[in-house]
């Protein structure tokens, strides 16, 4: 085991570097779409071909995308290639680029995961391989979020749904705070905000608290389930990759165009933005936005669904806090974690990424509404190959530590 923490600091190191090259990439993308949109999303139909055309040209195994990085998890397939890296990167910044509903935590931990399968290909000592991979996922989650607690449970959690991967967490807690260390000393940006308004507690906040967990993990279920949904349609209505994604490419710009004028485009890190900083957001956009994210993942763009995620739920609790009568940024910072969880089958990692964002002291509130969105959210995940136990082996097993 102190071979495998030893060598998760350069692997976390690697990630961090990396993911830091990517992140400030995709900033920069994303402020020269933002300021004109209208001329780059005519051309998202085209990139979105070209994308696809070289993963069928050179990506092998690399095109099973979060699917292989969960294959190699279960132990059903041993190696991630090194050219998925350049292939995730330049991907997801061309889908931003022109204007693709999307995010980037996929991105992140494809990174992670294929750094860390690629340096540890030469040892040999038994079960090190899942943990090498979940080290690894949790150096490039915590390398482009910085929330390095979150990364780890993230990593350990998100295999097999209801078991904790314990003998995983120490290693995988050094190579985030690498990560998390070198990703800051290159100035990567992170995301926090203060939330100075806390209702009063009393019994009829904490009804309030279990309703938004419903309402939260039903909206991450939702999306999951559609997201599912939608990637098995578009494949029966057009089986060619390169087509489908330029066919239904046209569409999607179309949608973009005319809801919102490119409102919706990129990370929705305006629409979170807005949440906290008292601007306008419209009741209705949430929902937009999970419909034009799946819409943008199922023809077959890169970038992943966490991001938007964060937008989904931010944007949903700004809709909800007039009628539950909570404050608004209080009532953002619930959604933000606790639909991201719900999507993806998470318990630990939304609590955390919610306290390292916006603060332990909101660690109770976290808690009750993550806990109860996840019993909410029992079948749907955004991960396809993601495994999970039967429902009273979940919590008799969560702390057992038994691999995986």
């Amino acid at each position: 085991m102190w071979k495998i923490i030893a060598w998760s600091i350069p692997i976390g190191a690697a990630a961090g570097a990396i993911t830091a090259v990517f992140g400030h990439m995709l900033l920069f993308i994303t402020k020269i779409r933002d300021s004109a949109p209208m001329h780059f999303l005519p051309f998202l139909a085209l990139a979105g071909a070209a994308m696809v055309w070289a993963y069928e040209t050179w990506g092998g195994e690399s095109k099973e995308g979060m699917g292989l990085v969960f294959s190699v998890g279960h132990g059903e397939k041993q190696r991630i290639p090194t050219r998925l890296i350049p292939l995730i990167m330049v991907s997801t910044w061309l889908t931003h680029l022109f204007g693709g509903s999307a995010g980037r935590e996929g991105v992140a931990v494809q990174i992670g995961a294929a750094v860390s399968n690629r340096m540890s290909r030469n040892n040999s000592e038994a079960g090190a391989a899942r943990i090498y991979l979940m080290v690894g996922m949790a150096a490039g989650f915590a390398g482009l979020f910085q929330t390095p607690l979150a990364a780890a449970a993230f990593a350990v959690e998100v295999l097999l749904v209801g078991r904790l991967a314990v003998g995983a967490l120490l290693p995988a807690l050094t190579a985030s705070f690498a990560a998390y260390g070198v990703s800051s000393f290159l100035r990567l940006e992170k995301f926090t905000v203060e939330i100075l308004e806390l209702p009063d507690i009393s019994p009829a906040m904490w009804g309030k608290l279990l309703l938004l967990g419903i309402l939260f993990g039903m909206t991450g279920t939702f999306f999951a389930w559609l997201l599912s949904l939608a990637k098995k349609r578009a494949v029966q209505w057009i089986p060619h990759p390169v087509k489908r994604i330029f066919f239904f490419g046209i569409v999607l710009t179309v949608c973009l165009m005319v809801l919102g004028k490119g409102r919706y485009c990129g990370l929705g890190t305006n629409l979170i933005s807005a949440s906290f900083s008292g601007e306008e957001i419209l009741s209705y956009d949430w929902i937009i936005k999970l419909l034009l994210t799946v819409f943008t993942l199922a023809i077959g763009f890169q970038g992943g669904e966490v991001t938007p995620l964060f937008s989904m739920g931010a944007s949903l609790g700004v809709a909800l806090s007039g009628f539950f009568g909570m404050p608004v940024a209080f009532t953002a910072a619930l959604g933000y974690a606790t639909v991201f969880g719900s999507a993806t089958n998470t318990i630990f990692a939304p609590i955390l990424i919610g306290c390292e964002v916006f603060g332990f002291s909101m660690a109770p509130f976290f808690l009750v509404v993550c806990l109860m969105a996840h019993l909410f959210s029992p079948f749907a995940s955004i991960y396809g190959r993601q495994k999970r136990l039967k429902w009273k082996e979940q919590w008799k097993g969560l702390f057992s530590g038994e691999d995986l």
